[in-house]
């Protein structure tokens, strides 16, 4: 933890400083904003209403499931002190089957929701990365940062570093 704190304080001194060690190293560094940049690239926005239409059908599914499965359990609540014992194992064990059902549904849901919003997100990353690699080789950068991914832990940087608004324009005039 405190590696990891030391690291990201001695990135954002690095990217802080960044422009007067440029001029005097050579070294050119930038950075972006990702989810700035992915909320402007043409097709995002479609992309992204696709995947949550999609995905509201998964949690209708779920929820129906749930229901079920939450009615089927009053049912037994109701029916249980008339049951014989044998009966109430029965029940319990088809409340479980239904359970253990619904949790595989969930699972099976999720992974078919993550490749699917992988598939809609996937050619969009793609021209994403290749205007960054364009506007670095183009600039002549040493490296550019992603300031929105977790664990970068820039602290502050100049804003005259911040290449963002670079990346949505080249994105929007290649549409």
């Amino acid at each position: 933890m405190t590696r990891a704190v030391g690291v990201g304080v001695c990135l954002g001194v690095l990217l802080a400083t960044a422009a007067a060690a440029q001029s005097a190293s050579g070294v050119k560094i930038g950075y972006i904003n990702s989810h700035l940049i992915l909320q402007q690239t043409p097709g995002y926005a479609a992309a992204e209403s696709t995947f949550r239409r999609e995905y509201q059908g998964y949690q209708d599914e779920l929820q129906k499931m749930s229901q079920q499965l939450d009615s089927s359990v009053r049912a037994y609540d109701q029916q249980s002190i008339a049951l014989s014992p044998a009966a109430k194992q029965a029940r319990e064990k088809d409340l479980q089957t239904m359970q253990q059902r619904m949790q595989q549904r969930s699972q099976e849901l999720q992974q078919k929701a993550q490749q699917r919003e992988q598939e809609l997100l996937q050619p969009i990353q793609q021209r994403v990365d290749a205007v960054i690699k364009g506007i670095r080789a183009e600039g002549n950068y040493s490296i550019i940062f992603d300031a929105d991914t977790p664990g970068t832990n820039i602290v502050a940087a100049d804003p005259a570093l911040d290449l963002t608004s670079r990346v949505i324009e080249r994105l929007k005039r290649s549409q």
